[in-house]
């Protein structure tokens, strides 16, 4: 996930929801992990204790506590920070639980994230063996990935075309032209976020919030040129920021179509993308200049139904009461975002009451709590 800091108290609603949504997960049922049970992981503000240090290749499950004061994140990386698996938004005093699929041996690092900044509290980790992966082993879930590759692939196709247009209006200087294309070119990027992560520096340098910069971090990205649009007007640097936007996404298109996910891959990413919503859009600090953030919960739901889409042959066979629970609680927050259509998009957030935006807050704790069962379910 590309940084975010602790949601600011402003928006008490949104602040609220990942207290819910941390609670919710805790309610979840023990999974299968490496022999010996799960992996607790302690975190603190100043720690990181991982229980094991070693894990034979399969599906693992981290059950991760916060004893710290700060919201925390766990994240497990391969090299070149790689995300492999993550969980983000785990309140002081909740737990939360990150099943992964890791098929290869190999050296990784755990790391808690306390205030979801930096680049976290690290720790070396070993995996063992090797095992095929399951969308190589299950025919079911092979298609499940094939079904969602394909999606994948046709999104990353838009994101590229739609972001070069996106560049050129910006170092023509048609900025009007490049304000309207600006929230429809990111719906593309926001539905395949998980996926993104995968590629260690690519996210942030797409997707980086001003707020979230580390110490000689470059501006870049979406929001670099957001601002530059709604705020500050084009800058000199502008249209060298738009060709680097561009290099990066192209770069992004292109390890996407080597990349291999596994059923459990798209359970995770389905959570993550209502934790995006949960983190940035419900509190409306993603588009902190545009107030786009509607048109990028619309995208985040589009993405986490597209791969729960090709996950429910599945799921449907293992826990029809959880599938029709998800389409239930999918269907209710789509017609929340209905009410606030405007012409071919959205409102802007500064529209919406503070009524409104617990209403949505609420809908959205409803459908995180289903969601986060289904990588226990597929990783039967």
């Amino acid at each position: 996930m590309t940084v975010r800091k602790t949601p600011s108290l402003a928006v008490l609603a949104g602040a609220a929801v990942l207290v819910t949504l941390a609670a919710c997960d805790s309610k979840s049922d023990s999974a299968g992990t490496a022999a010996g049970g799960p992996i607790k992981v302690a975190a603190s503000d100043t720690a990181c204790e991982v229980s094991a240090t070693t894990a034979g290749a399969g599906n693992l499950t981290f059950e991760i506590t916060n004893k710290g004061s700060k919201v925390t994140e766990f994240y497990l990386y391969a090299e070149g920070d790689r995300i492999m698996g993550e969980v983000e938004n785990i309140a002081p005093g909740l737990n939360r639980r990150l099943i992964v699929e890791v098929a290869d041996a190999g050296k990784y690092q755990t790391a808690c994230k306390p205030g979801m900044s930096g680049t976290g509290i690290r720790g070396d980790f070993t995996v063992t063996g090797g095992v095929a992966k399951q969308s190589d082993s299950n025919a079911q879930k092979a298609q499940a990935t094939k079904s969602y590759a394909g999606y994948i692939a046709n999104n990353t196709s838009a994101l590229q075309d739609e972001t070069v247009k996106f560049a050129d209006l910006v170092k023509a200087g048609k900025v009007d032209e490049a304000k309207a294309a600006y929230a429809r070119t990111r719906t593309y990027y926001e539905r395949i976020e998980p996926v993104a992560e995968k590629f260690g520096d690519l996210d942030p340098a797409i997707d980086v919030r001003e707020a979230d910069l580390e110490p000689n971090q470059q501006f870049t990205g979406f929001h670099r040129l957001e601002k530059d649009l709604f705020k500050t007007g084009l800058q000199p640097d502008s249209g060298q920021i738009a060709d680097k936007l561009v290099t990066d996404v192209k770069d992004l298109v292109a390890k996407t179509k080597t990349l291999e996910l596994s059923a459990v891959d798209l359970a995770n990413g389905a959570k993550g993308l209502l934790d995006e919503v949960a983190t940035g859009k419900i509190t409306g600090e993603e588009e902190a200049f545009s107030h786009t953030d509607l048109w990028d919960f619309q995208a985040n739901l589009d993405g986490s139904k597209g791969a729960i889409t090709s996950l429910r042959p599945i799921i449907q066979a293992k826990d029809p009461a959880l599938a029709s629970t998800l389409d239930k609680e999918f269907a209710n927050v789509q017609g929340l975002l209905d009410k606030q259509r405007a012409g071919d998009g959205f409102k802007s957030y500064t529209e919406l009451s503070q009524d409104q935006v617990k209403e949505f807050a609420s809908a959205v704790d409803a459908l995180s709590e289903p969601l986060s069962k289904v990588a226990e379910v597929v990783s039967k």
